[in-house]
């Protein structure tokens, strides 16, 4: 059964403690989507891209001092959670992230959003599209942006040396940290540099954000998420990821005995459904880690896919994200992306 607010309570004056901060979000927040852009808000990129700019910081939205973010939130509690998100953050959670940078950048007290998914043509033929243009209250000039969300657990061994970005996979195996990072590189954020993605926007964008001629676009990216580092290995960061990315642990089916002896007996714990994975529940919604990790199990057996658990430690109260996967992960692996030659 799930701690009551009764019991939290208790706890918390036991302790003489304040309400928790997981993860940056203020557990005093209540509503999905209030908890995601708080997460959202918080949460760093996991890579840097040379000669691009990562995601819009708190003070180019206009977030500065501290208690100004924490007013805005409170401010937009209601339409947040009012939001037609269509069943978004139930779905699909590329989409729900890609709509929550929406709301943020239109309603960010120095950020206003100028179009999304535009689509660029060229004789009838869809050739891509830009996620996202904003202009900011010091520069008119439109700012594309591409974001994307991702969780990738890494390989002790696989393609590359030991710090190849290759070896970070998704839960799926379909995707990698490397794949990524290229694609966003080499097509997403400099498609907008191109000949069809600029005369699509001349057309497009007002003149008070053109002028007579469209002057070159920042392209910009935000890629938050978690890296999963293997519980039973020794791996180092891939190259190229922030010092300050979001961490976790995974581990097989197998040795997931071994690991909860490490995390205490008085470890609480929360299965995180897919795609419910940016902010941590409230603490309302933590079990007793065993109990919580049955469900994860359970599920695994059901449906052999890695599941999400998210660890909380009262005494320190610090949370670990942990996927638990089978035993026969991954089964497939992709490629490391074809090399980029120039010139």
């Amino acid at each position: 059964m799930t701690l009551s607010k009764v019991t939290l309570s208790k706890m918390r004056l036991s302790q003489q403690v304040p309400p928790a901060t997981l993860e940056g979000v203020d557990d005093t927040l209540t509503a999905p989507a209030l908890r995601d852009m708080a997460w959202l808000l918080h949460a760093p990129d996991l890579v840097i891209l040379p000669g691009y700019a990562g995601r819009p910081d708190n003070r180019a939205l206009g977030f500065t001092p501290h208690g100004t973010l924490a007013a805005w939130l409170g401010h937009h509690a209601a339409s947040l959670a009012e939001q037609p998100w269509g069943g978004l953050h139930r779905a699909r959670m590329g989409h729900y992230h890609e709509r929550l940078w929406h709301y943020l950048l239109d309603h960010a007290p120095d950020t206003r959003l100028l179009a999304r998914n535009v689509r660029v043509f060229q004789r009838r033929n869809t050739l891509g599209e830009l996620d996202m243009l904003y202009r900011t209250r010091r520069d008119p000039a439109p700012v594309h942006l591409e974001v994307a969300i991702k969780f990738y657990l890494g390989l002790p061994e696989g393609p590359g040396a030991a710090a190849s970005p290759s070896r970070w996979i998704g839960p799926g195996g379909i995707d990698s940290l490397a794949r990524k990072s290229a694609h966003m590189a080499r097509h997403q954020l400099a498609f907008s540099a191109g000949t069809a993605a600029r005369q699509t926007l001349r057309h497009w964008l007002a003149p008070r954000d053109s002028g007579e001629t469209l002057p070159p676009l920042r392209p910009q990216f935000a890629m938050p998420g978690v890296l999963f580092y293997p519980w039973h290995a020794t791996l180092p960061a891939p190259e190229g990821s922030t010092p300050d990315h979001h961490r976790g642990l995974w581990c097989y089916a197998q040795d997931w005995p071994a690991l909860r002896a490490s995390l205490g007996e008085i470890a609480l714990g929360a299965w995180l459904p897919k795609p419910c994975w940016l902010a941590p529940p409230p603490l309302t919604h933590f079990t007793p880690l065993d109990e919580a990790a049955n469900t994860a199990l359970a599920r695994l057996e059901e449906r052999p896919v890695p599941q999400q658990l998210m660890v909380y430690a009262p005494e320190t109260r610090r949370t670990r994200r942990v996927f638990i996967v089978p035993n026969d992960w991954p089964r497939q692996i992709p490629l490391p992306p074809v090399p980029h030659w120039s010139g």
